[in-house]
């Protein structure tokens, strides 16, 4: 039984900071914010987003008129890319800056507010630059304040105070965990998510599923994150072949939107460990390669090599994709990777890190900026298991090729 598992001496962090609107709709509560913002006398704000998605959803039309009936200037800043750089946070930053911007509201997935909430941090510490930050040469303790305006249902982003971005000519992509940017209000509506792709709404929505396992194995789990954990992957379960049935099904975009805000909030707390670590190297080599499908491809090869130091904590959180599985048995390891790639595979998501251009010959280089990412050593010691460049190497050799028919 896994709550024989958790130690009652162990102190645990439960986190949950941010106020979250969710619900069909809640972009409209931008108008509230809107108003709070001039009570505070904030009248300038700089919105980062990414080149389409805020326009393309309905975001920007519903943010800008809150904004322009509450008498409040803005300056966009709108090159916030898949996988952000800290150039991209450094050039929002100075917009910020020269704007005189007082808040900054992020608008699209991970990326996108992950820019913002690191832009934050510079704007309120001018004397830095992202390199700086994500090279963990000063630790923040202000940023400007932070509005998530959220347009996937994957990072939980928007609940936790938790920001990634790539240094280019390190191939380093580090996380930072720092509370200042906490959103101070995020928005969650699933009327925003509908136009996503087939592919995001998968990746995403595998994400979150990671964060989730993740979080409920760490060595700093608790009570929260394996609930929140087996509640997340039941609701991806269910309400993911409906969304990428019916892209307009919202009823299903909702549940899925509130998966990913509990995943969040869960490795917000129970923080993350081997999966995110080995797949920072992959997009921090290839730029364009999407996290969550990342995510997706090692995971099997993961939940292989915790599976002694965790069963039951896995056996409980992932029946409803495995189903009842004897952890006992000899294979039981091998079985439960088998039917996590089955279930991948039967969502759509076949690829492989072969089938990205990846090879035997990157193992090493790969093994090597897990160690030595900064924060990705951090993630490395949380993992149930000691991780060491042999079983580094091991999980992403085993990631390259399918075990089960495609």
């Amino acid at each position: 039984m896994w709550k024989s598992t958790l130690d009652c001496q162990k102190v645990v962090d439960i986190r949950l900071k941010t106020t979250v609107f969710l619900g069909c709709g809640a972009i409209n509560k931008i108008d509230d914010i809107a108003t709070e913002m001039s009570a505070k006398k904030i009248d300038k704000v700089i919105i980062v987003t990414g080149k389409s998605a805020y326009k393309r959803t309905g975001a920007w039309n519903v943010v800008v008129k809150a904004l322009e009936n509450n008498s409040i200037e803005y300056v966009l800043y709108d090159k916030s890319m898949p996988n952000p750089t800290v150039d991209q946070v450094d050039e929002a930053a100075a917009m910020g800056r020269e704007f005189g911007a007082q808040l900054v509201i992020g608008i699209g997935g991970g990326s996108a507010i992950d820019t913002a909430k690191s832009a934050a941090i510079i704007m309120a510490n001018p004397e830095q630059d992202a390199r700086a930050l994500y090279n963990f040469e000063f630790i923040p303790t202000e940023a400007v304040p932070i509005v998530a305006v959220n347009l996937t249902h994957g990072t939980g982003t928007e609940v936790n105070r938790v920001a990634v971005a790539s240094i280019p000519e390190s191939n380093h992509k580090p996380a930072i965990v720092y509370d200042c940017i906490y959103p101070w209000y995020s928005i969650d509506d699933p009327n925003l998510m509908i136009s996503l792709s087939e592919f995001q709404t998968l990746s995403t929505s595998v994400d979150a599923v990671n964060h989730a396992i993740e979080a409920a194995t760490t060595l700093c789990n608790s009570p929260f994150s394996v609930q929140s954990a087996a509640e997340t992957i039941a609701i991806v379960a269910e309400y993911l072949p409906k969304a990428i049935k019916n892209p307009n099904d919202t009823n299903a975009r909702y549940w899925l939107t509130y998966a990913a805000l509990m995943a969040g909030a869960s490795f917000d707390n129970g923080l993350l460990h081997i999966t995110h670590a080995l797949e920072h190297p992959l997009s921090a080599l290839h730029p364009e390669f999407t996290h969550g499908a990342g995510l997706g491809m090692l995971l099997p090869a993961v939940v292989k090599e915790i599976f002694e130091q965790s069963k039951d904590v896995l056996a409980y959180i992932l029946k409803p994709i495995v189903g009842n599985v004897d952890t006992n048995k000899a294979n039981a390891a091998e079985q439960f990777e088998i039917k996590i790639e089955e279930w991948l595979f039967s969502l759509g998501l076949t690829d492989k890190l072969s089938d990205e251009g990846f090879t035997a010959k990157d193992v090493e280089n790969l093994t090597n900026l897990a160690f030595t990412t900064p924060s990705l050593d951090v993630l490395l010691s949380l993992s149930p298991i000691a991780m060491n460049a042999e079983n580094v190497a091991n999980i992403y050799k085993n990631s390259l090729f399918a075990k089960c028919a495609k």
